[in-house]
């Protein structure tokens, strides 16, 4: 089964919304076996909808659609839709009682215009969302499914786990596809490649592999699909273990985890601590760290030491040391993680102090430079220079990433 994905509403077009349905609507097609075909975004306009869903028709077996369900008068989905299936609104008395109630629960009043949501296409089965009011709605045509959902993410995404998945995977003999997900970091796409060469040569026929790089991690994805999960979950084991044999720690973790999950684990299993005095970074790393369930047990806390003042008065920074090497410098940034190591009494210390940008740089120090320091329990302090680009967001984001490697790799002992 092929589908396609259509994301309906000019705040689209706009970059006013970021589409974040389309990822999640593919990556659960993905998993149900459903291949997609082609993601489109489209304008809150009759003519473009209508052209858009004949062209899909033509392609694929399903065609997804979220947008323009609301009550107000620039979402025309439903009406729109009701042109092309050839049909009418007409109000679904148990619809409205449900809306009705939606209303009463939160104590808001419900309008004129909230009773509309109940007014929906008479030759559609109506799948309930039980998290908002516009219901979703499924259609046939030409041996084409039409589903069309809201755009709110968190009500598209209810309506598809309760009541379009498990539909589809009812009525269609769906092929088994699996996803085996590789987390690495510390090494770029190339150099990956070039390491894996050997190991992508040897793949069993069927068996692919996609390399999905980004700021804080790359991504390895083997994938398979076949009709026999066991079988097919047999194949991704072999394969899996062999790519640990290439790639040894590189690999910190799987799936969804993260860099400060990894981090995290290994801590808990030293039982040991960890602080953090940030200035470029302003708190991200400690942001990232204590995003992690249950981090109260090895994080103790975190010094934004943002203004040189605050280097020297709680880190107890050498005011000569900040004169004459700068706050961007190897010798402030190991005195700030002795500085939090002792303040906050825990085995490990990171600390960052950098230009992030995009101003404040000079031809001895331009924008992206960036010193990290990780103070261990024996008394050492390893420190390393970075350069890292002219984009703030993404020098801080580096950094994080960067500094919180650095002390896996400590604590593994590379």
């Amino acid at each position: 089964m092929t589908a396609e994905i259509i994301t309906i509403g000019d705040e689209l077009l706009i970059g006013q919304i970021v589409d974040t349905n389309s990822a999640w609507i593919g990556e659960q097609l993905s998993l149900t076996g459903i291949k997609v075909h082609q993601i489109s975004s489209i304008s809150d306009n009759e003519e473009h909808i209508l052209k858009a869903l004949a062209e899909a028709e033509k392609r694929v077996d399903l065609v997804l659609i979220t947008g323009g369900l609301g009550p107000t008068k620039d979402d025309i989905t439903k009406k729109t839709l009701c042109k092309y299936f050839d049909t009418d609104l007409v109000m679904y008395e148990d619809i409205l009682a449900k809306i009705k109630e939606f209303f009463d629960r939160r104590g808001f009043k419900m309008l004129d215009v909230n009773k509309q949501q109940a007014a929906l296409p008479e030759n559609c089965t109506i799948i309930p969302n039980p998290v908002g009011t516009a219901s979703g709605m499924w259609f046939e045509k030409n041996k084409t499914i039409f589903v069309s959902m809201p755009g709110i993410p968190h009500e598209m995404k209810r309506i598809m786990t309760d009541g379009v998945l498990p539909k589809l995977k009812k009525e269609y003999d769906l092929p088994v596809i699996l996803h085996r997900t590789i987390l690495t970091y510390g090494i770029i796409e190339s150099e990956l490649s070039d390491l894996l060469e050997d190991f992508e040569k040897k793949l069993p026929e069927g068996v692919k592999l996609a390399y999905l790089p980004s700021l804080e991690r790359l991504r390895l994805r083997l994938s398979i699909s076949g009709k026999h999960k066991l079988e097919l979950e047999k194949i991704l084991d072999e394969q899996e273990n062999k790519l640990k044999k290439y790639l040894g720690n590189k690999i910190f973790g799987y799936g969804d985890s993260s860099l400060q999950e990894a981090v995290g684990i290994l801590l808990k299993e030293k039982k040991q601590t960890l602080s953090t005095a940030e200035s470029c970074t302003g708190g991200n790393i400690a942001h990232k760290i204590t995003s992690v369930s249950g981090s109260s047990q090895y994080f103790k806390g975190s010094v934004v030491a943002y203004d040189n003042s605050i280097k020297q008065n709680v880190l107890q920074v050498q005011e000569l040391s900040l004169i004459k090497y700068g706050a961007v410098s190897k010798e402030v940034v190991e005195q700030m993680a002795l500085g939090i190591q002792k303040l906050m009494q825990t085995d490990y210390a990171i600390a960052t102090s950098g230009i992030a940008g995009p101003t404040g740089g000079t031809n001895e120090k331009p924008v992206g430079t960036t010193w990290i320091a990780i103070a261990s329990p024996d008394g050492e302090v390893y420190t390393r220079k970075y350069v890292f680009g002219t984009q703030r967001e993404q020098n801080i984001r580096r950094a994080t990433s960067v500094a919180l490697n650095n002390l896996r790799k400590l604590l593994l002992k590379e």
